[in-house]
């Protein structure tokens, strides 16, 4: 029994100290950063913006589905709908994915497009020295045949 709880112990610690566990964990703790700070240009700049040319700040924009939307007592009357929340948070989804795509995928998608022109082109270059090589060791064969003559024992005169 204690040798399985070593065993799982040991595949628990194996698997922790894999690469990419550290690195997915250090991507997690990144991305939440990122989001943080997309979060803050959306609700710093973005919100203030659109409320520049609207009557408030985006996120306090609400409609009203059933009448009268106050507070009382504590308690909201009514149903109040927060359209504006909803539109922040997909603003701040498109800017993230926007950030992504532009300024790590695509240029990692141009990296990899450009390290696989440049294995196909080894592997060409590789295959038209094995041709070569190949024409040089057939060319070799055949003047080793010419040098041994119709009879195949050589070319040894007998003086």
């Amino acid at each position: 029994m204690a040798e399985k709880k070593e065993s799982v112990m040991a595949g628990f610690k194996a698997f922790l100290m894999r690469g990419n566990v550290i690195d997915l964990a250090v991507a997690v703790v990144i991305g939440a950063a990122f989001t943080n700070i997309v979060n803050s240009v959306v609700k710093g700049i973005i919100n203030p913006v659109v409320g520049a040319f609207g009557t408030k700040d985006l996120e306090s924009y609400s409609s009203c589905i059933k009448d009268p939307c106050k507070v009382v007592d504590g308690e909201m009357q009514g149903i109040l709908l927060q359209w504006g929340l909803v539109l922040s948070a997909i603003l701040s989804f498109l800017i993230t994915a926007a950030v992504v795509y532009f300024l790590m995928v695509l240029p990692m998608a141009k990296v990899l497009a450009k390290r696989a022109a440049h294995d196909k082109a080894k592997e060409g270059v590789q295959e038209t020295m094995e041709v070569s090589e190949l024409e040089v060791l057939k060319e070799i064969r055949d003047y080793l045949i010419a040098q041994r003559g119709p009879s195949g024992q050589g070319s040894h005169s007998a003086s």
